[in-house]
């Protein structure tokens, strides 16, 4: 660990962590920050920025075999009582420290720190990740300025843990509608009450076991939650309509498709679509494989000195995958405290991320 205060690079990654918790930065409320951002960019004279909405992409242009996009979204969920920053020994406590001030810190400071790297850089700054996906920055970058995201790999600053986390899974939302018929709650008998027929679909919901494939020596694990149910008429009204969302995260071995059909598979006679039962596909992300082929995130694997794990949540990498740009997440902060009152991140894991990134970039796909 380095020296209290201090980072390899010679600045205080954590008091930078700090300063970026201070500016908020909500989704959709972005521009403060990426104004700052932009104005650290524009202060590096190697770099070529440009500003599109509130995402800020600075590139090198020296001419290298390789493009690497080190990108990191600039958003955070509402604040949770956590909006001021607060460093406390080797912690920075607040909203969005590790998801991901943290990484977008380290960006910024390896930036200024490697003005000749031996791969060229794309360094992307982009709003709303943590909202639907047609309002994410990326998109609208691929839609107005496709040139600033043409690169050969990509390093999305997510919260890992400092570790490699490879892929992502994918996640779908299924809205279910139970029919039933009304009827004075005083003579049920004469209708049928779509509310409790709730009860044996959530109880597959809840007994469900998720697949746990291995993916180019990445385990995944596969969840099903209902995540909001809805119903009633009024208090003396048998329901006739009951509402349930359930909520997937499927391996990057599927398709949507596929994994919305072994959902339905899940909750086979409990929805019965004959007798006026419906079911919706409301949201859907792809996952995306392991895509660590790639010399640049080979070299990142070797540099990281742990083995890559998968990537249980969904991130970006499913964007640039997509695309079929190769791509990996790595990043300082614990994901499991993502978006939590205690969000934090702590120095050795900045410090890590920091000096492995400043190897990669030293040192290239050599």
């Amino acid at each position: 660990m380095s020296p209290r205060g201090q980072t390899r690079g010679g600045t205080d990654l954590l008091a930078l962590v700090a300063e970026l918790v201070d500016i908020p930065s909500v989704s959709h409320h972005e521009a403060q920050l990426a104004d700052h951002v932009e104005r650290a960019l524009r202060d590096l004279p190697w770099l070529t920025v440009d500003r599109v909405g509130n995402n800020v992409v600075a590139r090198t242009d020296l001419g290298r075999p390789y493009r690497l996009a080190l990108a990191g979204h600039l958003d955070t969920v509402p604040p949770n009582a956590n909006e001021r920053a607060r460093i406390d020994g080797d912690s920075c406590w607040g909203l969005g420290a590790a998801d991901m001030k943290a990484g977008c810190a380290v960006f910024l400071d390896l930036a200024r720190a490697v003005p000749e790297p031996a791969v060229d850089v794309t360094w992307v700054f982009y709003e709303c990740e943590e909202v639907e996906a047609h309002f994410n920055g990326l998109r609208r970058l691929v839609a107005e300025r496709p040139d600033l995201l043409a690169v050969d790999a990509a390093v999305l600053g997510e919260p890992t843990g400092a570790l490699v986390e490879a892929g992502c899974q994918g996640t779908l939302r299924l809205a279910v509608e139970l029919a039933g018929e009304r009827a004075h709650t005083a003579r049920p008998w004469m209708g049928r009450n779509a509310v409790h027929r709730l009860a044996p679909l959530l109880a597959r919901c809840a007994a469900y076991e998720g697949r746990r494939p291995v993916l180019d020596g990445c385990e995944f694990r596969e969840a099903l939650q209902a995540v909001s149910v809805s119903g009633g008429v009024a208090g003396n009204v048998v329901p006739d309509r009951a509402r349930v969302v359930v909520n997937h995260r499927f391996a990057p071995d599927r398709s949507v498709d596929e994994a919305a059909a072994a959902v339905r598979q899940v909750l086979g006679d409990a929805v019965r679509e004959a007798s006026g039962d419906t079911v919706e596909l409301v949201d859907q992300a792809p996952g995306a494989r392991p895509g660590l082929g790639h010399p640049v995130l080979a070299a990142l694997v070797a540099a990281a000195g742990s083995p890559p794990t998968a990537k249980l949540g969904w991130t970006d990498v499913a964007f640039f995958s997509a695309r079929g740009v190769p791509a990996t997440n790595f990043g300082p902060g614990d994901p499991s405290v993502a978006h939590a009152a205690g969000e934090h991140v702590t120095r050795d894991q900045l410090d890590h991320v920091w000096s492995v990134l400043r190897g990669l970039l030293a040192g290239g796909a050599g």
